[in-house]
């Protein structure tokens, strides 16, 4: 399933750039194009051949890992990626850590703090409503600009300056999400305390903390990594607005980049990377919910 996805997503791609308005070979030609010298670049780049010609072009290049050739760098797409993947890929983890740790410590404090809990509902529901891009304006503003805590610009060199480069981007990009995840880890723990066998636990004197590890957090942890596996595919969307507010050079705004160059080659490499990473974290969830909970494979072989 996960290949016939990849198959009927780099088809749609293809297709869609294939279909867009625009001529790459008017772009090359530049200010002083003549429909000769258009018609030269076509058979050069081979744009004038059909399209199930030109698909499998790309998808054979595919297949033996050539990405093709920027038309507007004219250096291949995997050397173009090559320095970008690195800080979209340290980013995404970076927010992804904050969210599971954040919204799972946040949403069991929450469940068994009532008080705190009260207050952290209402920071969580103005999390949600807040988009990236507006998340990332206020902090810019409050601690890069007014306290100068953090740089604003680039993803820095080294771990701990691109740790400090990327502390903001990753606070930007992952804060609605870490609210929803820290309703949903209230809600799963809440509706696992009610459960009996959390109060026959508490009627024999267990510990607190082994009842939370035990009982409530491993029973709810089923949609919790279902959501977390969503969360992070989420992430790969929403990091594309995130690296354009903070000049970082990944994925996402050189997407952007060639997008407005209309530099397909670069397009329809970036676009089926975050297909097909979307794709296998869903995969990777579904055999993770597998061995958390035997029932769904027992449910399934049955």
């Amino acid at each position: 399933m996960m290949m016939a996805t990849l198959v009927v997503a780099s088809v749609a791609i293809y297709g869609a750039l294939f279909l867009a308005p625009g001529n790459p070979a008017t772009l090359l030609a530049g200010g002083h194009a003549t429909p000769k010298l258009i018609a030269a670049i076509e058979r050069q780049e081979h744009l004038n051949h059909p399209f199930v010609v030109r698909y499998w072009e790309w998808l054979s290049g595919l297949l033996h890992g050539n990405l093709g050739t920027s038309f507007v760098y004219r250096e291949p797409v995997t050397v173009l990626l090559a320095g970008r993947v690195l800080n979209t890929v340290f980013l995404v983890l970076y927010a992804s850590m904050l969210i599971i740790v954040g919204g799972i410590g946040l949403g069991l404090l929450s469940a068994f703090r009532r008080r705190v809990g009260a207050v952290i509902t209402v920071v969580t529901s103005v999390g949600l409503a807040t988009p990236s891009f507006v998340a990332a304006i206020i902090l810019i503003t409050v601690f890069a600009v007014d306290l100068h805590w953090f740089p604003v610009f680039g993803a820095g060199t080294g771990f701990f300056d691109r740790l400090s480069h990327l502390t903001l981007p990753a606070i930007a990009l992952a804060t609605s999400w870490m609210a929803y995840m820290t309703q949903l880890t209230k809600a799963a723990a809440v509706e696992e305390l009610a459960r009996e066998h959390v109060d026959t636990a508490r009627s024999r004197g267990v510990k607190e903390r082994h009842i939370v590890i035990r009982h409530v957090l491993r029973n709810a942890m089923i949609p919790i990594a279902t959501v977390s596996g969503l969360t992070v595919a989420g992430l790969i969307a929403g990091d594309v607005v995130v690296e354009q507010a903070f000049g970082i050079n990944g994925l996402g705004s050189f997407l952007v980049q060639a997008t407005l160059q209309k530099d397909f080659a670069s397009v329809q490499a970036v676009a089926l990377i975050l297909v097909a990473t979307f794709i296998i974290v869903n995969a990777v969830v579904d055999f993770w919910s597998l061995l958390l909970d035997p029932r769904i494979r027992t449910g399934r072989n049955s």
